[in-house]
């Protein structure tokens, strides 16, 4: 039997499934921790892949989600914030010299959109957008039935569009961009600012005021059962997704959006916010005429899916 081998990569786990032909069911899978002390990226991904391939079977190919900038033409990791000692590291030649078969890599949120093309929401879709909302955003966009990487694979960072020049400083360094009012963290770090400020709240008595981050399935349930700051927190952060998601539909006029991540699991808390943005925003109600938003189906499993059908093109 032949075998195709997907990898995603995590800023602490590592995980890898070997597919059969035709099956979305894994006949192994494993997850190990992706630093190890004495261990190099190397020595773990080898480890990691020998551990999924069944006895006796033959590789076709692997497929690789990394977070962060890569350039799949040489498949190598440009940047790995939270991953130093894989930044340079050239991924695709190790595996191939590694295992002798084809290797391809992407973006991890790039694959993710592919994954739910492919085998989750967004089936049948020409042109999607996908967007992964959690402690950032990340993004990926299918164009034409086919993934859009740009000139060298950093495409579709749409997290990172301005959205408010007087807003808080990005993960990037940059100030006002998506991520930093929209994501989870921005979620949690607003809500704890305000709490810090005076502002009333039921979560004040679940969480310290000096709670840098408190979780969102927090936010999530005061925002559920009626909380006024809560509730304020999600529905800013849907207006200016509204705005960011107007500024793609003028550029990719897509057929459907695809929210993901971990604050897409409250989507009923800012659905009607967004919209409502979304309408004020946009330049022409015709961009919205068939558009769906919808939410991601495959989960954690987007972006190992993601790596299988690249894989799979190989």
């Amino acid at each position: 039997m032949t075998v195709h081998i997907a990898i995603d990569i995590g800023g602490t786990r590592m995980r890898a499934a070997a597919y059969p032909a035709d099956s979305l069911t894994p006949l192994a899978v494993n997850r190990i921790k992706t630093r190890k002390k004495h261990s190099t990226p190397q020595k773990r991904l080898k480890k990691l892949v020998n551990s999924v391939l069944p006895e006796g079977e033959r590789v076709a190919a692997i497929g690789i989600a990394i977070p962060g900038p890569v350039d799949p033409a040489s498949g190598t990791v440009e940047a790995a914030p939270n991953l130093p000692d894989w930044q340079g590291f050239p991924v695709a030649e190790y595996l191939r010299a590694t295992f002798g078969v084809p290797v391809a890599l992407g973006n991890d949120a790039n694959l993710a959109a592919l994954g739910e093309w492919q085998f989750g929401a967004g089936r049948g879709q020409a042109v999607l957008l996908y967007l992964t909302i959690s402690t950032g955003i990340g993004s990926g966009v299918v164009l034409n039935g086919e993934l859009f990487s740009g000139a060298r694979g950093y495409a579709s960072e749409l997290g990172h569009i301005l959205v408010d020049p007087a807003g808080p400083v990005c993960s990037c360094g940059v100030r006002g961009h998506l991520e930093a009012v929209a994501s989870g963290t921005a979620i949690s770090r607003w809500v704890s600012e305000q709490l810090k400020n005076g502002k009333a709240s039921q979560i004040s008595a679940r969480i310290p005021p000096e709670e840098e981050l408190i979780p969102g399935a927090v936010i999530a349930e005061a925002a559920r059962q009626g909380d006024a700051l809560a509730l304020e927190a999600y529905q800013r952060a849907g207006r200016y997704l509204g705005q960011g998601i107007a500024d793609f539909l003028h550029i990719f006029n897509p057929s459907q959006v695809i929210l993901g991540g971990g604050v897409s699991q409250s989507y009923d808390l800012f659905a009607e916010t967004l919209h409502d943005s979304l309408r004020a925003h946009v330049m022409s109600p015709h961009f919205l005429d068939g558009l769906e938003i919808v939410t991601a189906q495959l989960g954690d499993e987007a972006g190992l899916l993601g790596a299988l059908a690249l894989a799979r093109s190989l």
